[in-house]
């Protein structure tokens, strides 16, 4: 779990970075709520995994 939890941290932040940077330039609106939108579904997803692993069953 532990291995799980710093990989995971370390990509949602290099993509966030990322994805940061590109809507700074690409000042979008339905862009900007695409990214966020993708984004609480990503870390929602991470805390279920860090919660229940990868045991589809039980989310």
């Amino acid at each position: 779990m532990m291995m799980t939890l710093v990989t995971g941290i370390i990509g949602i932040a290099g993509l966030a970075t990322f994805l940061g940077f590109m809507l700074w330039w690409v000042k979008a609106l339905p862009l900007i709520v695409i990214v966020v939108v993708v984004m609480l579904l990503l870390i929602y997803d991470f805390v279920h995994t860090l919660r229940y692993g990868n045991d589809s069953l039980r989310r």
